[in-house]
């Protein structure tokens, strides 16, 4: 796997919140990511129309947090029933994860890279994060990738260790 050490401006993203548990991904985060990928005619202001995020913070215990998102300008008004994150500018290891590859092996390898380089998942300062390894991720999906077999870059926000 290819590991790139980018930085990555502060944006601001509107789309769709969930949270819940591991157990609960199946059905419930699906479905919250393609009611986001429905709507996204709502939001006239992206900034990439061709990429949904997902932007998954480990705040809740044996689950996450996660925006179902586009990057808007700021012109963007918020439509019914969404909701704005903020993202600030942050240092991010990116690697991508391959239509056909386990997501599981895909980021026990970018957790093998994190831990035996020169950084360390950036943590929120005043929030209890639940994942110690890596407590934010972000997602960049295609909007043209298979809802199946998904193929998508992954960005861990980083500091020096």
């Amino acid at each position: 796997m290819n590991y790139e050490i980018v930085r990555i401006p502060a944006c601001r993203a509107v789309g769709l919140k969930w949270e819940g548990t591991f157990s609960e991904i199946v059905p419930g985060l699906k479905k919250v990511i393609q009611q986001m990928e429905d709507q996204a005619g709502e939001l006239d202001a992206k900034v990439n129309p061709n990429v949904q995020l997902g932007l998954s913070y480990h705040v809740i215990e044996n689950g996450f947090a996660h925006y179902a998102a586009y990057e808007v300008s700021e012109e963007q008004e918020l439509p019914d029933g969404m909701i704005e994150i903020k993202v600030p500018e942050c240092t991010y290891v990116k690697t991508e994860h391959n239509k056909g590859e386990d997501i599981s092996k895909t980021y026990t390898s970018l957790h093998k890279w994190l831990f035996n380089s020169d950084y360390t998942a950036y943590r929120e300062a005043d929030v209890d994060y639940y994942n110690p390894y890596m407590p934010i991720k972000h997602e960049y999906y295609p909007v043209d990738r298979d809802p199946n077999d998904p193929h998508f870059d992954i960005y861990v926000p980083i500091v020096k260790k």
